[in-house]
């Protein structure tokens, strides 16, 4: 257990008006990330706004101790555990107020403790929305980690990732300065300075605001879903899709993960979220239609044995979005597809930000997504990989009951993004039990720890990290995870050290993070 262990550096921190946590349940909690533990933390700040941040900041690193930022903390990557004792973790989730929303020239700033979910509902009544609009964790995932980490999901297969949705932002520096970048209404303005700091994972300054981009909300919207008999078949009709722009959301499951989710799922919120969609729709007579729908269909709309995948359109008439599914809808078929029931893309745009239950397996089961983001020219290749490595080792898994599923979703301009997922058998942390639904995790076994599987867990982890880089992947929440620097060639590495330099001359922001 974590407990404090030099008084005078954290009188000094106090005395900046920052909330400073130093008990032992309270560090004890912030140590851990959805994966695993990191090592154990002197204090906690939790300040209130950029003021207080870089006060804290300042007086945390005057005392040569590292500073940590942590958003939603929703990472699993490593982003906020750190290896090293004795750092301060700056929390920002008190920092979450909405400060501007300029209707005129479209852009809205946000502290960055914000979360998508808050963001998303502030711009409801005015039909507003940022471009990218949050991650599926967008209930806690906040908008600072969202640029820190850069992210997709919502949006993201028309407007690309978070960072894509960024004009300007206020940075807390290793020392307390608050560096201003960009302009207030368009990016870039000379050289990229918002860039440098946007999926930096931390490593460069922690993030006080954020201004982005404005569009007008969907009016209409379509969707549809597909069954496919092999990994080929769903990339490549993904790939079409995405190269044809027809779709704002493009995502599928592999046979594993479509079997996970059936049996992890609610039928009762699935028919009660449709409903809720149809009546803000005005459809009342459509809100009964869909709900009674998913009971009727129950599970079996989607065949487990096959792919699936799921495509969500918008426009602002309905005949736009119409026209795009259908589009959507001849390619899909033309590369072996099956449609079937849309149900799964209806719930979950009918609860975009939903509870965060699915953080733990059917049966209690830790949870582990490694991703990769590739050119459509090599996914196919890099799945084809990916599932010769799982079956090279599916003895072992096995014998520790760990099995595995893996996401697909295609991001506009880049590829497609693969997210195998491993499933083991262990006791949930501190995290889970404070994140997942309460009446949730009642119903699920309470697993002991598992060294064993864990082992074999780690051991698989690195090895899709060594396979992702050997593809030439990239990745999002870089964190302590992936190989960033490996990829990088001698003059953009020996660039980003000396801007680390620059800005952090003592390594005391979030020290390791991106392999610095």
């Amino acid at each position: 257990m974590a407990t404090k262990t030099n008084t005078s550096a954290t009188d000094f921190i106090a005395e900046t008006g920052a909330e400073l946590l130093t008990d032992g349940d309270s560090l004890n909690f912030y140590a851990h990330d959805v994966y695993e533990r990191g090592a154990d933390l002197l204090a906690v700040v939790r300040p209130k706004n950029k003021e207080e941040l870089a006060a804290a900041v300042a007086a945390t690193t005057s005392q040569n101790i590292p500073v940590i930022p942590r958003g939603g903390g929703m990472s699993y990557t490593g982003g906020y555990s750190n290896n090293q004792p004795g750092a301060v973790l700056f929390d920002l989730a008190e920092m979450d107020r909405i400060l501007d929303i300029n209707e005129t020239d479209m852009t809205v700033t946000v502290e960055a403790g914000c979360t998508w979910a808050k963001l998303y509902e502030a711009l409801q009544p005015k039909g507003l929305r940022t471009p990218f609009w949050g991650t599926l964790s967008g209930l806690i995932a906040t908008v600072g980690g969202g640029m820190s980490q850069n992210c997709l999901f919502w949006g993201s297969g028309r407007y690309g990732t978070a960072a894509q949705s960024c004009i300007a932002m206020e940075v807390v520096l290793a020392d307390g300065t608050i560096l201003k970048t960009g302009s207030e209404f368009t990016r870039p303005y000379g050289p990229d300075l918002t860039g440098l700091f946007l999926a930096d994972t931390g490593a460069l300054g922690m993030k006080a605001t954020i201004t982005m981009r404005l569009i007008p909300e969907a009016q209409a919207h379509g969707y549809a879903s597909f069954s496919f008999g092999t990994h080929k078949e769903t990339l490549t009709a993904a790939a079409e899709i995405e190269r044809a722009g027809v779709a704002t959301e493009c995502f599928g499951f592999d046979p594993n993960l479509n079997a996970i989710r059936m049996k992890r799922d609610s039928l009762g919120s699935d028919a009660k979220a449709l409903g809720n969609m149809m009546k803000k729709q005005g459809s009342v007579w459509g809100a009964i239609k869909e709900g009674a729908k998913v009971v009727t269909a129950g599970r079996n709309f989607m065949d487990e044995a096959r792919f699936s995948l799921h495509v969500l359109t918008e426009g602002r008439l309905q005949a736009a979005a119409n026209d795009d599914l259908a589009r959507a809808r001849k390619m899909a078929l033309a590369n072996g597809a099956t449609e079937t029931e849309n149900t799964i893309p209806k719930i979950i745009r009918a609860n975009p930000f939903g509870p965060l239950n699915s953080m733990l397996g059917p049966e209690g089961q830790r949870w582990a997504p490694i991703h990769g983001l590739l050119p459509h020219s090599k996914a196919v290749a890099c799945y084809t990989a990916i599932e010769a490595l799982f079956e090279k080792h599916r003895a072992e898994m096995d014998a520790l009951d760990i099995f595995t599923g893996t996401l697909v979703s295609a991001v506009s301009g880049s590829g497609m993004i693969i997210e195998p997922c491993i499933y083991w058998p262990d006791a949930a942390n501190p995290l889970h039990e404070d994140t997942v639904e309460k009446a949730h995790l009642a119903k699920l076994p309470k697993l002991a720890p598992n060294p064993k599987a864990w082992a074999m867990t780690q051991k698989m982890k690195k090895a899709l990290v060594d396979l992702f880089y050997e593809h030439g992947a990239v990745h999002f929440q870089i964190g302590r995870t992936y190989r960033y620097r490996d990829s990088l060639n001698p003059a953009a590495d020996a660039l980003l050290l000396d801007v680390k330099k620059s800005l952090d001359p003592r390594g005391l922001m979030n020290p390791g993070s991106l392999g610095l």
